[in-house]
């Protein structure tokens, strides 16, 4: 069969329309599915309602650390929630910086100074010729939605079974200075649920990028997801691993959020 790449123009159109007649087909017969991913249950819902009123006009709002949270806070997160962050994710407390409640904006606001203001002293990436991106597929669409906006040029690396085709991304990370970055959700990956190998992350760690200002996307989502389950992945430590190989661990980006 051939890729939507392989196909002419008239061949693409003549798939578009009869797909489109699928759809009508199936819009017709009036179904309503929620599709979202991640949605609370009603019991889960119910146990959350507590947090609604736990802080209240009695609460101490001094922080073990001497903060007073009703303040202006600080530029790294209250450091009660660092610190928590920093013992379910196995790292240290200053290589954790707590925002908001929304990883996405966090990565999708990094490509934007990315691109309008450039990593660390770089050419905005929006003054570059060419900008490309590592997308391991079947990967999390939202990712992909990111790059796109920018029309940053995305490159399809397979997922084995271990994690991403690491001779692949060996390839272009380390032959291609237009390879700004790689998306990775690297414990219990979206859509698949793979967990990559300790090979693979060692391989991850000791990647030589052309591009001084290339970025690994470390999306560990979801990292203590095994909480409720007594079955559990292990990785390891993409940050350890990285000092043991002598890796500057500023090219790897880290961006853990529940779900």
């Amino acid at each position: 069969m051939k890729t939507y790449a392989d196909m002419t123009r008239e061949e693409l159109l003549a798939l578009k329309a009869e797909l489109d007649e699928q759809f009508k087909t199936e819009e017709a017969k009036g179904h309503s599915f929620n599709m979202a991913r991640g949605k609370p249950g009603v019991s889960q819902l119910v146990l959350s309602m507590p947090m609604l009123s736990v802080i209240n006009d009695e609460s101490d709002m001094n922080t073990v650390l001497g903060n007073d949270t009703r303040n202006y806070g600080d530029w790294d997160g209250i450091g009660e929630c660092r610190r928590m962050m920093a013992g379910m994710l196995g790292v240290q407390k200053d290589n954790v910086i707590v925002c908001g409640n929304s990883s996405l904006n966090i990565m999708y606001d990094t490509v934007v100074r990315s691109m309008v203001r450039g990593v660390n002293g770089s050419k905005p990436w929006c003054k570059l010729d060419k900008v490309k991106f590592l997308c391991p597929v079947p990967g999390y669409d939202r990712h992909f939605k990111i790059t796109e906006v920018f029309d940053i040029e995305m490159i399809n690396i397979p997922m084995r079974d271990d994690g991403p085709d690491m001779d692949l991304v060996e390839q272009y990370v380390n032959h291609d200075d237009a390879v700004k970055g790689i998306w990775c959700v690297p414990k219990y990956s979206n859509p698949t649920g793979i967990s990559y190998s300790d090979e693979v992350v060692r391989r991850f760690a000791n990647l030589k990028p052309k591009a001084e200002d290339f970025r690994i996307f470390w999306d560990n989502a979801y990292c203590i997801h095994h909480l409720y389950d007594d079955r559990q992945d292990e990785i390891l430590n993409i940050l350890d691993e990285c000092e043991k190989q002598a890796t500057p661990i500023w090219f790897t980006f880290f961006v853990p959020h529940p779900k």
